[in-house]
């Protein structure tokens, strides 16, 4: 089962599953996964080889007869690289190679380098790197020459001291930096996100598995021109476009990273400033690649994510794109109806796209309300956004600008917010 592309390294998948596999995929979906995330990188893949185990082995992750197994494939397909589905141990690692004699990766590995490939600006770019260099630091037990392709010095080996010293210390020290670098990026989000919330706009954060169709969406609704692909992580860095309702009102809308699940902790941890956009959104649209056979599966990853950054408490709009590569599709179906706010789409042709753009809208007016805002004079552009934004009943000037009016209640308690931080400085 050659993939047909052109010459490119040939790799074998291997993966081992125990009885208590946590995934919600089952092994061979999850290789294939593994396939497609090889062929994102520029791979073919060879063949994928499982094996059933209480636990993988210590030292060589499978058993020593499907391992002779693999070295016969990896003879047979001439292939360059053996990847593990799970992350191996640095011991596993340098077992297989001594055995195998090929370059061995794990998914984490793989991960981290179509990340490496895809980043394009710097923050991601910095993000990345800190990301490997967590990764390469317990398994740095080469000279120094193998993270040449990692760019820059390493550093000159000091008296009496082993290289592997030198290497480890260098690259701990490289990691700092980098961490007061995103500090300082980081604090430059907030400061934009505090910037979006003295323009007092609902948020939207566009979230759900890699390859849903996010940046195609968001394409589609703001004419953004964000990079889209048919491959895993097309896109790393978010995109903020505005876009204006049919109500009139407008929102900020955010494609974020896609999520993958056993995504590597080092990249969740590394991209967590980028994540914190979801965090901060008032609105997700959880976009699902409902043609995928393992749809469900990635809703399961894609909540679990949600729970771990503490953000499955935002409202959501589920949104079943893809709809064009279905010949039909039930939307009384019992396991869509589970999601309460949902809609199907198709991003690619524009199909139904307008279902979601009426949901964003009904979702606001169900949280529209009679609000009275106290504004004192040198805010009189609050006075306007409240006029632009709501349907004013009364407004009353005297010490101050009373203005009544029904609008979102989103945009409603940012502008009290606003009027507050006001006073209190």
């Amino acid at each position: 089962m050659i993939d047909t592309a052109a010459a490119a390294p040939i790799a074998i998948l291997i993966a081992v599953q125990t009885d208590r596999h946590e995934s919600v995929f089952s092994v061979t979906d999850s290789l294939v996964e593994l396939g497609e995330l090889a062929r994102t990188a520029g791979l073919r893949v060879g063949t994928m080889v499982h094996q059933y185990r209480d636990s993988p082995h210590r030292k060589t992750y499978m058993g020593s007869g499907k391992i002779e197994e693999i070295g016969q494939v990896v003879a047979e397909f001439s292939a360059e690289v053996v990847i593990a589905d799970d992350e191996l141990t640095p011991a596993q690692q340098k077992t297989l190679e001594q055995i195998l004699k090929v370059k061995i990766m794990d998914r984490t590995a793989l991960i981290l380098d179509i990340f490496a490939k895809r980043a394009q600006t710097f923050e991601a770019q910095l993000q990345v790197e800190m990301a490997q260099l967590e990764y390469l630091l317990p398994r740095l037990t080469r000279l120094w020459t193998h993270l040449s392709r990692l760019g820059g010095g390493i550093g000159t080996k000091g008296p009496g001291e082993k290289q592997l010293e030198v290497d480890k210390r260098q690259i701990r020290k490289r990691i700092s930096t980098i961490r007061e670098k995103l500090d300082k990026i980081k604090l430059q989000r907030f400061t934009q996100r505090e910037r979006r919330h003295e323009l007092p706009l609902t948020t939207v954060a566009i979230i759900g598995y890699t390859n849903a169709g996010k940046s195609t969406l968001i394409n589609q609704l703001t004419q953004a021109n964000v990079f889209s692909e048919n491959l895993l992580f097309a896109t790393l860095d978010p995109t903020t476009r505005r876009l204006t309702l049919p109500s009139n009102e407008s929102i900020l809308i955010t494609d974020t990273v896609g999520f993958i699940q056993k995504l590597p902790h080092q990249l969740v941890s590394s991209f967590r400033a980028t994540l914190e956009e979801v965090v901060d959104a008032d609105l997700l649209l959880h976009v699902i690649d409902v043609s995928h056979d393992n749809w469900r599966a990635m809703v399961a990853t894609a909540e679990g994510l949600l729970r771990d950054l503490k953000a499955d408490h935002i409202p959501q709009i589920t949104v079943f794109n893809k709809v064009d590569a279905l010949e039909h599709i039930d939307v009384a179906n019992p396991e869509y109806l589970r999601f309460p706010l949902r809609c199907f789409i198709s991003a690619k042709t524009g199909q139904r796209l307008e279902s979601l753009v009426d949901s964003i809208d009904q979702f606001l007016a169900s949280r529209r309300k009679s609000m009275t805002f106290h504004v004192p004079y040198s805010r009189m552009d609050v006075v306007n956004l409240i006029h632009e934004m709501g349907d004013v009943s009364h407004v009353d000037y005297h010490s101050e600008v009373t203005i009544t009016a029904t609008l979102n209640t989103i945009i409603g308690d940012k502008i009290m917010g606003d009027l507050g931080t006001h006073k209190k400085n």
